[in-house]
Parts: structure tokens; sequence; C-alpha cells
């Protein structure tokens, strides 16, 4: 169980996770003097906490991660799924007490693209800065004019309600594009 402890360590985990839960927590504070629904408190609480996971898609030393003797693909991409699981789930327990922010599908589909444009962050410019598209995804989501045509629908794919179809798309190819690039490819050094 030592190896576990020191590998959660080395990838940040609890730093992370204490980032998701304080987050989480203020976010439901806030909602609790807002009114029902509104998305944006929802998705910046999974926008928050898949920022905050972001930086243990990388290790401590990447020569070292590359020359490990384990296969890395499942493992980069379990690390992806795992994050996501933990962050969606952190915004669905908070609603248990109370506020309901969103529907489970919501969280679902949001904290999957979410983790996928992470992951993405991670392939193309390294685990530091790998929050750095989802965050500028979700300033132009917030600040966009309302989503009337499918381009502006994809571009604010965040605040679609979950049956919209090119929401729940976008979110897919995400999860899917950004998972795939992260477990083949690896964080950037």
């Amino acid at each position: 169980m030592r190896w576990l402890a020191l590998y959660a360590r080395s990838r940040q985990v609890p730093a992370s996770l204490a980032a998701v839960v304080i987050s989480t927590v203020a976010v439901w504070a806030l909602a609790r003097d807002g009114g029902p629904g509104d998305p944006r408190l929802a998705v910046l609480v999974l926008a928050t906490g898949a920022m905050a996971v972001s930086i243990g898609l990388s290790g401590q030393d990447l020569a070292l991660d590359r020359t490990a003797a384990i296969r890395w693909v499942p493992r980069r991409a379990a690390h992806v799924l795992l994050f996501g699981a933990v962050v969606g789930t952190a915004l669905l327990t908070v609603q248990v007490m109370g506020e309901d922010l969103a529907t489970t599908a919501f969280v679902v589909r949001d904290s999957a693209g979410l983790m996928g444009l992470v992951a993405l962050g991670a392939a193309v410019s390294g685990g530091q800065y790998a929050w750095t598209l989802p965050f500028a995804w979700l300033a132009f989501s917030f600040f966009a004019p309302p989503a009337t045509s499918v381009p502006m629908q994809v571009a604010t794919w965040m605040l679609l309600p979950p049956d919209t179809a090119a929401g729940t798309w976008t979110a897919l190819v995400l999860a899917v594009a950004g998972t795939a690039a992260y477990a083949f490819a690896g964080p950037r050094r």
C-alpha cells in the first residue's frame, strides 16, 4: 500500500483532491443563495475540479515515466477516467445535501468533456499547463452570445442542456480525442 501512497503523492493527488473539495463546497455555498436552473455554477464546479486535477497528469520526472517497465497507455487512460469520475462525484455528492445544481446526465457529459480537454492540454502543453484549455473554453462559454446556431452550440457545449445533440457530441469527441492523445503521446515535456 505504501507504493500507492507514494504514487498518489507524486501525482499531487492530495493537493488536487483538496482543491476539488474546497471549490465544490465554495460553489455549493454560493448556490444556496442563488436560484436553481442556472448551469453556470455546475459548470464552474466541474471546470474548477478538472483544472485542479490536471496537474496530476504529469509525473515528477517525465524521462523516468517514459523509461518505466510498465505500459503507460492504459495507465494514462485510467488517470483521465478516474479524475473525471472524482470531479463528477464531488458535484453529485454536494447535490445530495440539498442543492440541485445539475442533472446526472449534465454532470457526466461535462466532466467527460472537460477531462478530455484537460488531457488534450496535457498532451499539447504538459501537465503544468493542462488547465489552460478548459479555462479558455469556459471563459468563452460564459461570455458568448446565446447559442442559436450549431457552431455556437459547439462553442458553448458546457452550458447547453444534456439532451442537446451538439453539446453531447462535442463533449464525446473531446473526451475520446483528449484521452487518446494523452494516453498514446503522454504529457509534453
